[in-house]
Parts: structure tokens; sequence; C-alpha cells
């Protein structure tokens, strides 16, 4: 069903049984709001929705032992629900949509710091990776706290439980006359068959959280603590290459479809179907994603408000998560979509930035990035773009990236230095000018979007 108001449709009374379990669901919600006089009306009015469905008046409801669906006559009601009950206090919320909104994210928000002796190790193997994966981040509650609205989590497949249990960097320490790190001997954390939360196999994999399920419930707790929180998008990459092509690291398992059906029933038993803004909620009645963003749009921040939004990073994941689900029908996570196919909707344009120089080697090109985002935000997609990468403009101090990524109109820049986590360089962040969570989109946003309708 898509995203609907409620002045747009009349009320469904199941039976009695159902209606008080939704209006004690809806109120539970409600008591968290700041403005306990908005919070009075809508229980309010949710009592009178009570009253209205469960009298015979009102409703044609058989016994309570038998299930039977019937129809509440009463299009009024939807209007008196919109009077005592605004959707949040935020008077805009029905008028921004979730595309028209700007947030700063972190790259692999679970990660921490890597091991010294594998820093020292990797430095010998590869100076350049080494200078790549000199970063890290905090708690994920902390980087929720600091303003951060979009997290990285990267995750492996290990349906024996035991593929990733032995790192073989503890032995290539070893033998480079290094003492290898505790953390790289046997890891129980990475034993059983859960979804594995790491960076790199064998060498890279000290996290925050671990494994996939415990990363969720920390989210899914401070979610619960606010719920009037901007929608918060929660990338997956799932890591199905090894990092050198070398043969000595250990394989990764490749996921299937159903890997990736474990995946939805992972994320679905955490938060809850009501939860999580899916591919179903944004198509609604259109044939494909990919038409409905481009036409309807996305849902209002009044839709979206204490929503998690799953997407994929990276494009290797279509085809088979789309296998028996065609435009992402009944799938959980958005999908890192070519632009113009049935299923985009959602879409990473992290490579813009990236062209090649006379001498081959890798330069920014940041005209480039700046139309093309700008060209596809103004489609009506949902863009990932990243601010920095690699420690390369940290070190440098480059800010051009960033500030193009500002201007470029994506809805998530992601970053592997916040405001509360500067670089140990030159103190390099990215973070908004006065430090708000999130803002007005410079290129989608309508010209009546001010700073206080897309606050928390």
């Amino acid at each position: 069903m898509g995203f609907v108001k409620s002045q747009d449709v009349n009320v469904l009374c199941i039976n009695k049984t159902l209606a008080i379990k939704s209006v004690t669901q809806h109120f539970k919600r409600l008591s968290h709001d700041k403005n306990m006089t908005t919070a009075l009306l809508r229980f309010i009015s949710c009592k009178i929705f009570l009253f209205l469905c469960t009298h015979s008046h009102f409703a044609f409801l058989n016994s309570d032992t038998v299930m039977k669906t019937a129809f509440c006559a009463l299009p009024a009601l939807g209007t008196l629900l919109a009077v005592l009950t605004p959707h949040t206090s935020f008077a805009a919320d029905e008028q921004v949509k979730m595309n028209q909104v700007q947030v700063i994210g972190t790259h692999n928000s679970y990660r921490r710091s890597i091991a010294p002796s594998t820093l020292e190790w990797l430095k010998k193997q590869s100076p350049k990776m080494a200078e790549a994966l000199d970063y890290q981040h905090g708690t994920i509650p902390a980087q929720l706290d600091g303003g951060v609205r979009q997290l990285e989590i990267d995750i492996y497949a290990d349906s024996t439980g035991k593929r990733y249990a032995h790192p073989k960097g503890a032995a290539w320490q070893q033998k480079a006359g290094l003492t290898p790190d505790q953390n790289l001997s046997d890891i129980a954390e990475n034993q059983g068959t859960d979804f594995k939360v790491m960076h790199i196999v064998d060498i890279d994999q000290r996290s925050s959280c671990e494994p996939l399920r415990n990363c969720l419930m920390v989210i899914k707790a401070w979610s619960d603590a606010h719920p009037n929180h901007l929608p918060l998008y929660i990338d997956i990459e799932t890591k199905q290459d090894v990092p050198l092509k070398n043969g000595a690291f250990t394989k990764p398992e490749q996921f299937t479809p159903a890997t990736y059906d474990k995946l939805d029933a992972e994320l679905l038993s955490v938060f809850g179907r009501d939860r999580i803004l899916t591919p179903d909620d944004v198509r609604g009645t259109y044939p494909t994603l990919n038409e409905a963003i481009r036409k309807r749009g996305w849902p209002t921040l009044a839709y979206g408000r204490g929503k998690v939004v799953f997407t994929f990073d990276r494009p290797h994941d279509t085809a088979r998560y789309l296998t028996g689900h065609p435009s992402l029908r009944g799938r959980v996570v958005f999908t890192n979509g070519r632009p113009g196919d049935p299923d985009a909707a959602y879409t990473e344009a992290n490579e813009g930035f990236v062209g090649m120089a006379g001498n081959g080697s890798a330069e920014v090109n940041n005209a480039a990035a700046l139309h093309q985002i700008q060209d596809l935000v103004k489609q009506g997609y949902l863009v990932r773009t990243r601010s920095d990468a690699n420690t390369v403009e940290a070190r440098q101090n480059d800010t051009a990236r960033r500030d193009v990524a500002f201007q470029s109109g994506a809805q998530i820049i992601s970053t592997d230095y916040p405001s509360f986590e500067p670089a140990p360089w030159h103190n390099f962040t990215v973070a908004f000018p006065g430090g708000v969570i999130a803002r007005c989109n410079p290129v989608t946003a309508p010209a009546t979007c001010t700073a206080a309708d897309v606050a928390e």
C-alpha cells in the first residue's frame, strides 16, 4: 500500500481486537511527543475512533470469534482526525518530501581503527592502502547523537559459521616479524552463521558492533528513544570480493537469492514492517518504482519520521535481489539502481567525482559530478555521494569535493569525518553551516522550506 494522508482515506475497521491493538500501538508512539497538548489531542481522537469502530451503529461486526472485515462509512472522521492529530509537531511535514532534505552520513560507520601491527604490516605491503584505511569511527549511538542520519554497514555471508573464524592476518604479521594483534587470533564473534560485520577479511575486522543483528538492535534502540527523527538511511554493502587479487585472502561467500531472503527477514525481525520504509511503500499503485518516484515522488517527512530506509551500496546486488521480485515487490532494501531501470529510485554517484588525467592517474572531476548529481535529483532520484575518500581530501585539507557535494543536491553526503570526528590532519570535517543535522535541499526543496521544517 502506498503512502497516504489521513484526509485522503476513509476508515477501515476490522474488529474490536484489531481496533484496540491499533489504537494502543498508535498512542504508545505518540506518548513520546514533546508537545503534550498535541499528544493529548491525538489520544482523544484515537478514543473517538475506537468508540465509533467498536459500536454497531458504525461498524458491522460479527462475533469476537469470527474475523470478518467491515468498513466504517465515516468520511467525516478523516477530517476530524486531520484537525485533531497533526502527524508530528513540525508544521511543514506534509509539504516537504524526503528527497527535498539533505543529510550527512558516515562511511563504514561500524569501523574501529585498524589494529597497530596490522597497520605496520600493511604499510610494507601497500602504503597507499595503509593510508586509505587510517580512519575510524566512534560507536553508532554516538554518531547518531552527533547528527549523522545515514549509516553504512558492511556485511559478509557465512552459511557454515566457520569461514571467517580464523583470520590469516595473524600468521602474515608473525612471518613479517611483528607481534600479531590479539584481535586477529580466533575471533568468537566471527563464529556462527549470522551476517558478519567487518571491512576486510583477515586484516581489518574490528567493528563497534557485531554481528549485523546487534548493529540493528543498537540502531533500533536509538530510534525508539528519538521517535521524531528524520528518516534514517542504512546503507548495506554486501562484501563478496577478495580485497587483493593475489589468492591469499579468504574468499568471501557469494550472496544468493536465498541469502537475500535471509537478510530481509533479519531486517524485519528487528525493526518490524511498520518502522521500515520499503520499495512497496514508495511504489504504491504505480507499475514500477522508477515510474513512482518520477511521477509522484517520495513520501513526505510526515510519513518518513521515525522510520529507517535500507539501501544497497553496490550495484552487484541488483540482479540476484530482484529474482522473483520485479521492481523490488515484497523486498525490504532499495537497490543501488541504474537510472531508468524499473527498480531505480535510489542510486549512488560516488564515481562521478573520478576522472582520468592525461598521465593516466585518477583525478577529481568536480564539474562533471555537479552536473551528474543535479540531473539525477531533478529527475526524482534519491542520491548518495561522498565528500571525501581514502583520507585523500583530509590529508590535503581539500574541501572542493565536499563543497560540490553540498551544492549538488545529493540527499545523502557520506564522510569519514563528521563534525565531531575531525581528521588528525588540519581538522578536516564535513558539516552543514550552523552545525544543523539537516537542511533544505539546495536543488529540490520548495522555496518555502525553512531550517525549522527539517529539524528534529
